[in-house]
């Protein structure tokens, strides 16, 4: 479960706080004012994060190449070939 906390808080509290998310798995959701700002979370967390908006970046990109191969499929190698050729010339 999450805690809210706010800034000010945290940085009476750090260790305690740092302790928290680092052993017991517990995210802190940071405030300044009333308005969530950012969040502490476990390192492997993070890399969890970081690992998934990768895939989905490259789930995106392969949804890009299967669109552009079916906008393509009329085309021979060699139209795709001169076109290129045209392009770079002009």
């Amino acid at each position: 479960m999450q805690q809210i906390i706010g800034v000010t808080e945290l940085q009476r509290r750090f260790r305690t706080f740092f302790d928290q998310v680092v052993r017991k798995r517990v995210p802190l959701v940071l405030t300044r004012g009333s308005r969530p700002e950012a969040v502490l979370i476990p390192y492997e967390d993070y890399l969890r994060f970081q690992q998934l908006q990768e895939s989905e970046v490259l789930a995106r990109f392969d949804q890009v190449w299967e669109r552009l191969a079916q906008v393509n499929a009329a085309y021979t190698d060699e139209e795709i070939a001169a076109d290129i050729q045209a392009a770079r010339r002009a």
